[in-house]
């Protein structure tokens, strides 16, 4: 994201035109970026190590930007692995969804 200082152009014609539309109560917008990075095998605290570094040293102009964070998600591969290891987990007693969810 741009740094705080800074001024988004992008950011005051979006809030713009959220007013001429009327949708109102919003008293700021800023306008970023986004990179998806995929990896194979788990996310441990090394690799998230690494994103952190790759994110601040690479990916941003940290003159003019900050990092605001870092999302890290599953594929649906590896959730479908999750829930067969689970279920096998669970197979001779009866798999018992967490509360919340549906099976």
């Amino acid at each position: 994201m741009p740094k705080a200082e800074l001024l988004d152009p992008q950011g005051k014609a979006v809030a713009g035109a959220l007013a001429r539309t009327g949708r109102t109560g919003f008293t700021g917008v800023r306008i970023g970026k986004r990179f998806e990075l995929t990896v194979d095998g788990p996310v441990d605290d090394a690799l998230k190590a690494q994103v952190q570094q790759i994110a601040e040293e690479i990916l941003s102009n940290s003159v003019i930007e900050d990092v605001v964070g870092i999302h890290y998600e599953q594929s649906n591969v590896e959730l479908a692995e999750e829930a067969a290891h689970a279920a096998a987990e669970h197979a001779d007693t009866g798999y018992v969804a967490p509360a919340g969810e549906t099976h």
